[in-house]
């Protein structure tokens, strides 16, 4: 069973602090962001590498988070809080809940050794990479 997305109030009050929205900060996480994607779309998926492409995934998705955070002069030490965030402030739940699942999946592949299979990639892939140009756009509007 999935648990709940983290409350808002708990992040603002344990794990967000303010900072300065610095514009160049996010257009580097942005740069890199690009090149992470050249890179796994280099990597044909196989029931052995779908667990490194959607590792990935979440981790572009994670730092474009951080940027949209970043554009609001917030600062995050839980990347969960990232996520609540997204969801608290912007008006996407289709997304916010593929974005948790995503979580919870690359958590299972980094803590328990799960192998993800090539056929949850293909089924997914669209989603991740309709979520990753949705934060571009939110963080460039």
């Amino acid at each position: 069973m999935i648990k709940e997305i983290m409350d808002w109030a708990i992040c603002e009050k344990e794990h967000i602090r303010m900072v300065r929205a610095d514009k160049e900060k996010i257009n580097s996480i942005i740069k890199l962001v690009d090149a992470e994607i050249k890179v796994i779309n280099q990597i044909k998926a196989d029931n052995e590498t779908a667990t490194v492409k959607v590792r990935n995934y979440y981790g572009i998705i994670q730092e474009l988070l951080t940027a949209l955070l970043l554009k609001h002069g917030m600062k995050s030490d839980n990347h969960e809080c990232l996520i609540s965030f997204f969801k608290r402030y912007y008006d996407y739940q289709y997304e916010t809940k593929i974005i948790y699942e995503l979580k919870d999946i690359r958590n299972r592949v980094n803590y328990e050794g799960l192998f993800v299979r090539k056929d949850y990639l293909e089924k997914n892939e669209l989603e991740f990479n309709h979520i990753i140009e949705l934060l571009k756009k939110l963080i460039n509007k």
